[in-house]
Order: C-alpha cells, then sequence, then structure tokens
C-alpha cells in the first residue's frame, strides 16, 4: 500500500496507561499488538487526538515512552527498546580527533535535516520553544525512532514534533564512531543560541 493510498483514521486516544492504549490502539485500527507486559508496565503515552495513518497513530502514541515499534508485518507489531549500538573505540589521540570531526560535521548535517522539517510548520518552527530530542538513525539516514526527553509544553507541538522528525532524512551515512542516540536541544529565542530557518544544502527533511 502506497502513501497515498493509506487510509487516515480519525483517532481520539487520552493519555493512559501504555498497555490500555495499546489496547485501544489496536481496536481503533485493526492492528494486532505482540508485546511483553514486563516492558509496558508503569510506562504512559500521550494523547492521539486528530486523522493520521495507523503507524503515524502509534509514533504519536509512544512519545516519550521508551519504546519503539518493530513491524512484524503491516497490520502486526511489538515494541523494543531502541538498541545503542556498541562502537570500536578509535586508537590513539589522532584517531580520537578525527572521529570527532567526523560526528561533528555529521552532527551538522543531522542539525540541518531537522531544522528544515520543523521549519515547514509554524507549530513546529524552532525558536519559540525549548526542547530536548534524541533520535536515533538508520543506515538508510531515516529516523526511525525519536524520543521527547523533555517536552515543549504543549501537547500539539510534541505530536507535531515527532511527526516531523520521523519525516526526516540525512543524505549522508552515519559515521561508524557516533553513538546513538544523538541528542539534540531546540532553544527559544531568548536563550541566545539556536535553530534558524535559513537551512543550506548538504541535508534534508520533508
Amino acid at each position: 500500500m502506497t502513501a497515498e493510498t493509506t487510509p487516515l483514521l480519525e483517532m481520539d486516544l487520552p493519555a493512559q496507561n501504555l498497555e490500555q492504549a495499546l489496547q485501544a490502539f489496536s481496536q481503533a485500527t485493526g492492528m494486532a499488538v505482540l508485546v511483553d507486559r514486563e516492558l509496558t508496565r508503569g510506562r504512559r503515552s500521550i494523547g492521539v487526538h486528530g486523522r493520521y495513518t495507523a503507524q503515524q497513530a502509534l509514533g504519536v502514541l509512544l512519545t516519550g515512552s521508551g519504546l519503539m515499534a518493530r513491524y512484524a508485518s503491516s497490520d502486526a507489531f511489538t515494541l523494543q527498546v531502541p538498541e545503542v549500538s556498541r562502537q570500536v573505540e578509535p586508537h590513539g589521540a589522532k584517531g580520537r580527533a578525527a572521529a570527532a570531526r567526523i560526528n561533528n560535521s555529521y552532527a551538522a548535517a543531522l542539525q540541518t535535516a531537522i531544522e528544515r522539517s520543523l521549519c515547514a510548520s509554524p507549530l513546529t518552527r524552532p525558536g519559540t520553544f525549548r526542547a530536548l530530542v534524541q533520535v536515533w538513525v538508520n543506515r538508510e539516514g531515516l529516523i526511525e525512532h525519536s524520543r521527547l526527553v523533555s517536552t515543549t509544553g504543549d501537547v500539539q507541538r510534541d505530536e507535531a514534533l515527532v511527526r516531523s522528525l520521523g519525516a526526516t532524512r540525512v543524505n549522508r551515512p552515519a559515521p561508524s564512531s557516533l553513538r546513538s542516540p544523538v541528542t539534540l536541544l531546540l532553544m527559544p529565542e531568548t536563550a541566545g543560541t539556536r535553530m534558524e530557518c535559513t537551512a543550506g544544502k548538504g541535508a534534508s527533511g520533508s
């Protein structure tokens, strides 16, 4: 099924215990949830309100839970804690310095891609809020999982941030020495240092 034919569902799920939220999500979408209750114990979901595809709604529902979806099929998924890759430490001071330069360059490209995604909507446009986010980027350059470490204070903006991050692609491979997740701090204008909607070439976001 293509993105153009994927149906949008009207979702109205309140913030609640994650296990209950998953049950309600399953009933609303017809998707099967295959998850160990021990993994969801003590975790909560944020509210999901509006029209989404099933995958988009699940991404919003999992915001801040510390879990990510792993699809077993188009209509079934399980949950897992995002894996943090174990990287080999570069040898010697020169190796560490080179790795630092590569990581800093990639982090700049990632920030540019995220900036472009956030600047596409007035709700997520940087400069009016503060948020701490963590992202996991796959080998194709797509952000496959994101986590809001701290809320922006606006539930609608939180949900819009997650949707924007999930549509972000970095047009360069992540260096092997880069550890996941990458943590980014989005700052308000009053902080003096912030993202600006002036992204250049080298990365892209939807």
